[in-house]
């Protein structure tokens, strides 16, 4: 599973209901929500 940085939990978490897009810029990239406590992440790069 991929892991992102969430900064309520202050730690790596990993990311629940992930969904990989793509920036302006082409970059890929992974969004979804916390595991723990459901605030959204955020990851720049490859899964």
């Amino acid at each position: 599973m991929t892991e992102a940085y969430c900064v309520k939990c202050r730690q790596k978490r990993e990311i629940q209901n992930a969904q990989e897009t793509k920036l302006k810029n082409g970059r890929p990239a992974v969004k979804g929500t916390c595991g723990k406590c459901g605030t959204k992440v955020f990851r720049i790069g490859k899964p």
